[in-house]
């Protein structure tokens, strides 16, 4: 089994190096980088199965990164860790397709158990025993090869986002929960904090609706219950 490949982004090298060293009691492989420039080298060099990134760093900062690594076709795991706590950094950092968001000071065990976390959620599923092609009126989606495609063309998910849709998918029309959805989802508890599954979603419900504009909503709200995917109108 190939080690885990975590690359650690703070400019502040005591926290990098803890966070590098856990993960290497863990049996993982840890690169650091200190800035925005060596993260994205580093990245493309290490080639990492998910990332810590710092929002607060010398040049490019933590979201110019991400946005970087998206641009550039990189769908690797981010989980952002900051001094930045306010609704908007969270709301920006979920939405421009991180992965997670933990704020400093940080317990280390916590942030590993995150890290694990995203990580299953990335990783390839053994091959269903049921047929592996989930349908909803014309969104498919393949558990085999994790791709979603609306109206003919591919949708580009991140980890988070393809689980929350898979499970929309398995219960549709079923209405699920945002509890149900962190608890699926994120495994973990989140502080009764619902708005990362509101944030995730209404992401997800941007790409289905702009990948196909003229074919209508495929996730709806229901009021007070949760989140349901079906046709328009039914």
């Amino acid at each position: 089994m190939e080690k885990v490949r975590l690359l650690v982004v703070d400019d502040d090298p005591p926290i990098a190096e803890l966070v590098a060293t856990v993960a290497r009691y863990e049996g993982w492989e840890a690169a650091i980088a200190h800035s925005g420039t060596e993260a994205l080298e580093r990245a493309a060099a290490f080639r990492p199965d998910i990332v810590v990134l710092d929002l607060m760093l010398p040049d490019v900062d933590g979201f110019g990164v991400l946005d970087r690594l998206r641009d550039a076709g990189s769908m690797v795991p981010v989980v952002f860790l900051t001094a930045r706590d306010g609704v908007a950094d969270r709301v920006a950092g979920l939405t421009r397709g991180g992965d997670d968001y933990l704020v400093k000071p940080f317990a280390v065990e916590e942030l590993m158990a995150r890290l694990r976390t995203v990580l299953r959620r990335s990783a390839a599923p053994e091959p269903p025993r049921q047929p592996p092609v989930l349908r909803v009126a014309d969104l498919t989606l393949d558990e085999v090869t994790r791709e979603a495609r609306r109206g003919g063309g591919r949708l580009t998910l991140t980890p988070t986002e393809y689980e929350v849709l898979r499970h929309l998918m398995h219960r549709s029309p079923a209405v699920v929960t945002k509890a149900q959805l962190l608890d699926h989802v994120w495994e973990y508890g989140f502080g009764g904090r619902s708005n990362v599954v509101e944030l995730v979603v209404s992401r997800l419900r941007r790409k289905l609706d702009e990948s196909a504009p003229g074919d209508g909503p495929l996730i709806h709200t229901v009021r007070g219950f949760g989140y349901v995917v079906r046709e328009a109108g039914r």
